[in-house]
């Protein structure tokens, strides 16, 4: 009797060590849907990382549950590190278990993760990632912003309409996001009639320009296009303009941080960028419209400065919850499918539908210049 009474407080034992460890734990795990926040927070794209990890954030506390179900970000960070982002993405897939990821800021660490995401079947909305390598041949990735080659453009054009004739491009080894849109502003310039006298590069981590810039004052250029990291970019400034050289600055969307105006000072006066987003732009959407406020206020006060990436940091936080709920499910193959079908989606930076690529179908971009120590708005141009 007593052999009896032991073996079903045993077997009652292991019942309730399955229920307690496996269908405990199974049922927490049923109450919230992990998405995955894939960016750097630290190294030389920290900065950018940073801000749109803000976006993501707010989004959040804006859209806290989906499916009925509250949504649970998992941040971690891939370190601006190409061999670091394969470690992340891998933590996100294997351990974590998302359903889906966002990021990264940084073209680079975007294309070291994206088999990783594909192989997994996760799908990733990338929001300022603009190489186009990140989106190509991998079904599982899309992303929020414009493409380089559409910013190159944009940014060759602009260069062009205030008479500039002459062009020097500096670009970074080994960075994707750098090498492309120089590039691709290479290609728009000289198709529209401009010429490139120099193309300088530089490596990672490198703080001396005056070999190159030495070569860009020699070359007569009237304008220098440097789509660099924001370790470089006030430094780049600095030194350009101690060399005497008076040729206008222009750069892509990284430029758009306010450590580059604190390293480069007064130097950074009149420097030009293209960007996602701008407060001002007339052609806002009514979730921006939104958005501005009530980011304002979670930042600290109606006099903070919205940086765009935190706007396309939302805007994948609100495409993504749209895919899970028309999927009505944490799938990874039905969210994919409900983002190839997406259609009419607002976010802040434009009504969301996505190309073959997953590439967000848009023909839009905001032109700022630094005044006053500020980035300031000065267009939006469209781009048909």
């Amino acid at each position: 009797m007593k052999k009896k009474f032991l073996a079903l407080i045993l077997a009652l034992g292991v019942i309730s060590g399955i229920l307690t460890g496996c269908g405990g734990k199974e049922e927490v795990k049923e109450d919230v849907i992990k998405i995955g926040v894939f960016e750097p927070l630290t190294g030389e794209n920290g900065g950018g990382g940073s801000q749109e990890v803000d976006g993501i954030k707010y989004a959040n506390k804006v859209y806290p549950e989906v499916l009925g179900k509250k949504v649970e970000l998992v941040i971690v960070d891939n370190k601006s590190d190409k061999a670091e982002a394969s470690v992340a993405a891998t933590r996100l897939v294997e351990k974590e278990k998302v359903a889906a990821v966002i990021g990264s800021y940084g073209s680079g660490v975007s294309i070291a993760a994206g088999d990783i995401f594909k192989n997994a079947k996760v799908p990733a909305m990338g929001a300022s990632c603009t190489n186009p390598m990140v989106t190509e041949g991998n079904e599982f990735y899309f992303r929020t912003c414009f493409l380089d080659p559409f910013q190159g453009k944009v940014m060759a054009q602009y260069a062009i309409e205030k008479g500039n004739k002459k062009a020097a491009i500096i670009t970074q080894i080994g960075d994707d996001y750098s090498t492309g849109l120089g590039n691709f502003f290479k290609e728009a310039f000289t198709k529209l009639g401009g010429e490139i006298v120099y193309h300088g590069e530089f490596q990672t981590n490198e703080q001396d320009f005056n070999s190159i810039l030495t070569n860009v004052k020699a070359s007569g250029a009237e304008v220098i296009f440097a789509p660099s990291s924001i370790a470089s970019a006030g430094l780049i400034i600095k030194q350009t303009r101690a060399l005497g050289i008076e040729a206008q600055i222009m750069a892509g969307d990284t430029w758009e941080n306010v450590a580059i105006i604190d390293v480069a000072g007064e130097s950074a006066e009149g420097v030009v960028i293209s960007t996602f987003f701008d407060e001002h732009n007339t052609l806002a959407t009514e979730e921006a419209k939104k958005f501005v406020k009530g980011f304002k206020e979670y930042l600290g006060g109606p006099d903070e400065i919205i940086p765009a990436v935190a706007s396309l940091g939302y805007d994948a936080y609100v495409v993504i919850l749209n895919a899970i709920k028309q999927a009505g499910s944490t799938d990874g193959e039905a969210i994919r499918k409900a983002l190839v079908d997406m259609k009419g989606v607002e976010g802040v930076t434009g009504v969301y539908s996505f190309d073959e690529n997953g590439d967000a179908k848009k023909d839009m971009a905001v032109i700022k210049i630094v005044k006053d120590g500020k980035f300031q708005y000065i267009d939006t141009v469209v781009v048909k």
